[in-house]
């Protein structure tokens, strides 16, 4: 470490890219990440590794020079000279936020294509970057839902701090952004955008009346019976047996639909009324709203979504992007189940109602590995879209860790198949388990091509919590740190596949 330290001293007072070429990189087991290297006043910030960790190293050529905010031991060096050595935690996080302004997540609400990169293991951002980088896309690093923070025991404020490391370690500075994903109360919402999350994605599926989706007509027509009156003359008059022209689609609404809409989604949309004013009150216009009507058991029919638009629009809510529930099943970790011509056919209506109310983003949520759908999402948005992945990184993890560490993925296997039972009851997926293969009949070469088996593949995807905070944690958190230039190699691969097959540009 004092090596590479002072070697940065002899060069601190030369410019950033003569301190990269003059410095020492690696001595023993440390290394540097030549791209974080930032030249700050008379000091150099930089991030680096060794065998056990990864840490923040920053040096000056004096104590008086080191930049206000970072912490950590500090080592005397030649002529006066000194470094710090922190760890990366919330602290420096922050101050790399204060220095580097380019390292905090920020609105992306007027950007034309952007990518959610769920991370659940903060360590796949590199690999995210690395790919982002290549196509006309902004990445969403920072995304967590309330049930990935509660499996993974991670906070938003930890999320972001994980992202901002990764963003300098890459010296991404095209801008990224944070999401609170499919949050339900401003409670939730507040947290979210205190640990500076521009973005919430709103759920609205326990404030909507989804039951009525499959109610009688007749129910459906008493329950709208006793709505207010001036509210449902309103409705009747704006709905009931209209057409409207969508582009080069139309979508009409009979008076049954109509009503029904009413009966599902007014109170669900008062309540996101009353979100956009909360955030316009904390943020004014600093923030990206998305609207997630996805997490339902029937799909998002066109004449629905455009009523929710409709009304939305007329509340005044501004959001930058909704997820409709699709035809068709978007189950994790594998690839889209469904009729491909009748999901073309009504995905191009979604889209063409959100380019005629406001030209928000069309989101496909658990979009991840979706590679049969992508063509047609990139298509028929013009690329105006947001494309929502989670789990995918942490496949990459596990396939990683069978390539590498058998031994390890054989305890990793058998702790999802103990827990596989708890888990189905927070996700949905049809996966038959029963035909894995028993991992102790297989040999090692062969433990990898489970991660292209889709019953092996959903199994590994909801079991991570279990695997993450089980007795298993400070083993795969070593091999991955072992393993980082393969994950990092890995999860770019894996994103340049998807943004490709969505037809993103390259830069």
């Amino acid at each position: 470490m004092k090596k590479i330290a002072e070697s940065v001293l002899a060069a601190v007072k030369k410019d950033q890219a003569a301190i990269r070429n003059s410095m020492c990189m690696k001595s023993g087991d440390v290394e540097i990440y030549p791209a974080s290297v930032h030249k700050l006043g008379d000091a150099a910030v930089m991030m680096g590794r060794d065998s056990e960790k990864r840490f923040l190293l920053v040096v000056a050529d004096s104590a008086k020079a080191l930049p206000a905010g970072f912490a950590g031991d500090q080592i005397a060096l030649a002529d006066g000279g000194v470094a710090l050595v922190g760890a990366l935690d919330a602290a420096n996080a922050a101050a790399l936020r204060k220095h580097f302004p380019w390292c905090a997540p920020k609105s992306l609400r007027n950007v034309k294509t952007t990518v959610g990169c769920g991370d659940r293991l903060g360590l796949a951002t590199p690999g995210h970057l690395a790919a982002a980088v290549k196509f006309q896309v902004s990445p969403v690093i920072a995304q967590q839902s309330m049930r990935e923070l509660s499996m993974t025991k991670r906070t938003f404020r930890s999320v972001v701090d994980d992202a901002v490391f990764g963003v300098f370690r890459s010296d991404y500075q095209l801008g990224f952004g944070a999401d609170g994903d499919h949050l339900k109360t401003i409670p939730d919402i507040d947290v979210a955008h205190e640990a500076g999350m521009p973005k919430i994605t709103l759920d609205l599926s326990e404030v909507m009346n989804a039951a009525a989706g499959d109610w009688e007509q007749s129910k459906v027509d008493a329950a709208f019976a006793e709505m207010p009156a001036e509210f449902r003359k309103r409705i009747e008059g704006d709905y009931f047996d209209k057409e409207f022209v969508t582009g080069s689609c139309s979508v009409k609404i009979d008076a049954g639909t109509a009503r029904r809409c009413a009966v599902m989604y007014t109170a669900a949309l008062e309540f996101a009324v009353k979100v956009y004013n909360h955030l316009r009150s904390k943020r004014g216009d600093e923030f990206d709203l998305e609207i997630s009507i996805d997490e339902t058991t029937s799909p998002t029919l066109p004449s629905h979504h455009l009523y929710i638009v409709r009304e939305l629009r007329r509340s005044g809510v501004e959001f930058s992007s909704l997820a409709p529930r699709f035809i068709g099943e978007f189950q994790k970790a594998i690839d889209y189940i469904g009729d491909l011509a009748e999901f073309d056919r009504q995905f191009k209506v979604h889209a063409q109602i959100a380019k005629t109310y406001g030209n928000y983003k069309v989101s496909v949520h658990s979009g991840s590995d979706k590679f049969a759908v992508y063509p047609t999402v990139g298509r028929e948005t013009g690329g105006y879209l947001h494309l929502k992945t989670a789990g995918t990184s942490w496949l990459v993890a596990v396939t990683v860790i069978a390539q590498h560490d058998p031994a390890l993925y054989r305890k990793m296997h058998k702790k999802a198949l103990a827990s596989f039972n708890d888990m189905l009851k927070l996700y949905h997926i049809t996966a038959d388990i029963t035909r894995i293969a028993d991992v102790d009949t297989l040999p090692d070469s062969e433990l990898v091509k489970l991660m292209d088996m889709p019953e092996a593949r959903q199994l590994l995807h909801i079991t991570y919590g279990p695997i993450l905070t089980s007795e298993l944690r400070e083993e795969f958190f070593k091999a991955m740190h072992k393993l980082e230039k393969e994950y990092d190699a890995a999860v770019e691969k894996h994103f340049d596949k998807h943004l490709s097959l969505l037809g993103v540009p390259k830069r």
